[in-house]
């Protein structure tokens, strides 16, 4: 069975109350459980946290790197400034996507730099709470072709 890891960074917990117009009035607890029906009808194990800091992000990718196949990630506002998350993605060696609910790449210049898409097998921004199930699903299909080729 496929298993995924799931990581929301910084703020993502405020979801539904914080700056709607720009990443809209779905909770964090909403979009979870899409993923978890997504999860459930796609038959793959998926495990879902947030928090709120840089490191507990970095140990939680450090710990899953034996659990999981693929990671999703929005990386909140660490995207632009975080190395040691960026780094922590290359030491697992785990195919990760990049997620963002706002197309980063329309915003302030800063937000338009991506420390994590070196790091990253893709990006998927500016489609809302959808973006995390099409980040689920090309994850899918990347690992499932990279089976084929073993």
């Amino acid at each position: 069975m496929t298993r995924l890891l799931v990581l929301h960074g910084p703020n993502l917990n405020l979801l539904g109350e914080r700056e709607p117009e720009i990443y809209g009035n779905t909770s964090l607890e909403e979009i979870d459980e899409r993923i978890r029906i997504w999860a459930k009808q796609e038959s793959i194990e998926a495990r879902i946290a947030q928090s709120n800091s840089e490191g507990t992000l970095i140990d939680l990718f450090q710990d899953m790197r034996q659990w999981a196949d693929g990671v999703v990630l929005n990386p909140g506002g660490l995207t632009h400034t975080s190395v040691s998350l960026a780094d922590a993605i290359r030491a697992t060696g785990l195919p990760v996507v990049e997620v963002h609910l706002s197309n980063i790449f329309a915003r302030e210049p800063f937000r338009q730099q991506s420390m994590m898409a070196g790091a990253c097998i893709g990006i998927v921004a500016g489609f809302g709470p959808d973006g995390y199930i099409a980040a689920c699903t090309l994850l899918k299909r990347f690992l499932e072709s990279s089976e084929a080729l073993d």
